[in-house]
């Protein structure tokens, strides 16, 4: 599967104008697009689109989770990336996303995990090719995981200003 996208090209500008909130959401709805996997999750969730719907179910999918990235809580909170068209195209509306929500049963659920399976795929073998090599094994107790892990470390910092 080729890496496709349906997002509008972003030009960055440093003159103050289109300035745009949610700037950093962006990202994650290019990785997923870049590693196939929005292609993918379109594939298995094509038997889920309606004859003439105006969105495909699984950009509907990759869009809930950028707004999820970007501090949503609530499925009503997709309303925030689809006020800025510019930065991420057409995002549908609440009650479409609800709707493929509740056509999501255990066979289609498992469409998307093998969806997920294949993005991966996707994504270890362009680091390999990027990286020349693999990721390297992960060891605990001298043993080899089969599994990637990731060890995010972080230091909350409290500022103040008066200002």
């Amino acid at each position: 599967m080729q890496a496709t996208t349906t997002r509008p090209k972003i030009i960055v500008i440093a003159d103050g104008s289109g300035v745009v909130s949610h700037a950093g959401s962006r990202l994650p709805a290019d990785v997923a697009d870049r590693t196939t996997l929005t292609g993918e999750l379109s594939q298995a969730l094509d038997p889920l689109r309606p004859a003439r719907a105006c969105h495909d179910p699984g950009r509907v999918l990759v869009d809930l989770a950028v707004a999820v990235a970007g501090g949503a809580t609530t499925i009503s909170e997709i309303a925030v990336p689809g006020e800025q068209a510019e930065l991420f195209g057409q995002v549908a509306s609440d009650s479409t996303c609800w709707r493929l929500l509740d056509r999501l049963d255990g066979s289609v659920l498992a469409a998307v995990a093998a969806a997920r399976a294949r993005a991966r795929e996707v994504v270890w073998d362009q680091h390999a090719e990027h990286r020349g090599r693999a990721f390297p094994p992960a060891r605990v107790a001298g043993h080899e995981l089969n599994l990637l892990v990731i060890d995010l470390d972080a230091t909350i910092v409290i500022c103040h200003s008066e200002k």
